[in-house]
């Protein structure tokens, strides 16, 4: 009964997902950029094609390019509300439900509602309107994405307040980066196109410094580049999909090959900016009361060493050392398997040589590399 109850649930799910709208996010490096100009342009483009577009919430903060593309766009009025004795306004979700449009624009995914709001932040609101079956067009800079909130603060020295979570991200069926260079960037503030005068020469000595906007932008198309990866991986068949480089580091409790395996291995991953990952197959020879402290002791740092290397580190108990190799290699979907050149005795080579011939024969017939590092 319990199986069929969830199956049921499972279903409606999927019944839910189809009748949500679909989420295009336009993100860029800073204010700016041209994220609402872009998003207008996009409206005005829906509008003579003849689709039910609204602008459900745009903020122009005077920039005269930005006035002029609302101009001929049908507007949401907005809800006003009286806040510690100020007239304030905010984005009417349930006009925007009840009206129903095809497509809402929708700026500023990161604000936050004033008190006493149905929910405490816009991105809330939006997946209310895509819950409705409403098609929405947002944007939101790259400061306040949730998890990239430390690494920004550190780069701008700015506290960034207004953060939404990465799921909002990852929920979008599209995710467009707006880019400049950091030139420019500087031109269009130092040409009023951003700021008014007054505040020009601040921004130029705080925020808008061209080594902070190189960073922020690089923060930026990283993360468009993730989406995108993301999405491929849902959507792409694999044996259509174009495969990018992904490396595994095999390696031993022996400290020094493994030392060198991971080392060029992240040299490779760096060269090719790609995802790699370490893999310690722990056999019952090596278990927790069998490995010497020293050797035990050498594996840790290691595999902390391979962390702070960016590597992604797998360590799995198993006696069939070449079946898990090929196990993790298709699970990561790894193209190259990069192992330590052997340094052993006679003896260690005979008993060996079963693990190599099959770990050769399995990746014969698969379209993996095998680098052997010296």
């Amino acid at each position: 009964m319990a199986d069929n109850s969830e199956s049921a649930q499972h279903f409606l799910d999927l019944i839910q997902q189809s009748k949500r709208g679909k989420f295009k996010i336009y993100i860029g490096m800073s204010a700016g950029v041209g994220k609402t100009f872009r998003m207008l342009q996009e409206a005005h483009t829906m509008l003579r094609n003849g689709i039910d577009v609204k602008i459900g919430y745009v903020e122009t903060h005077g920039r005269a390019e930005t006035e002029v593309l609302i101009q001929g766009l049908p507007v949401i009025p907005r809800r006003k509300l009286f806040y510690k004795g100020k007239e304030l306004e905010e984005m009417d979700v349930q006009t925007i439900i009840n009206i129903h449009p095809e497509v809402v624009i929708v700026d500023e995914l990161a604000h936050s509602n004033i008190e006493g709001s149905k929910n405490e932040k816009r991105w809330q609101d939006v997946v209310d309107i895509l819950n409705a079956g409403i098609n929405v067009i947002s944007a939101v800079n790259i400061q306040h994405l949730e998890s990239l909130n430390e690494d920004v603060e550190a780069i701008t020295r700015v506290s960034i307040t207004e953060r939404i979570p990465d799921k909002i991200l990852e929920m979008a069926d599209e995710v467009v980066n707006i880019d400049l260079t950091s030139d420019e960037l500087i031109t269009r503030l130092k040409e009023g196109k951003i700021y008014e005068q007054t505040k020009i020469e601040r921004a130029l000595g705080n925020f808008f410094q061209p080594e902070r906007i190189l960073q922020l932008r690089e923060l930026a198309l990283k993360e468009v580049a993730h989406q995108v990866e993301r999405k491929v991986d849902i959507e792409v068949p694999k044996n259509i999909k174009l495969r990018s480089e992904r490396f595994l580091a095999c390696i031993s409790s022996n400290d020094k090959i493994a030392r060198t395996v991971i080392r060029k291995t992240a040299r490779l991953a760096s060269y090719y900016n790609s995802k790699w990952c370490v893999l310690y197959v722990q056999t019952g020879r090596e278990s927790g009361d069998r490995i010497k402290l020293d050797k035990q002791r050498h594996l840790i740092n290691n595999l902390k060493m391979a962390t702070e290397l960016g590597a992604e580190v797998i360590k799995i108990k198993g006696d069939n050392i070449t079946k898990t190799i090929m196990e993790v290699a298709e699970q990561k979907e790894i193209t190259t398997i990069c192992i330590g050149k052997p340094h052993m005795g006679l003896f260690e080579v005979i008993l060996s040589t079963a693990i190599f011939s099959q770990l050769l024969k399995k990746l014969s017939s698969s379209d993996i590399d095998l680098v052997i590092l010296s």
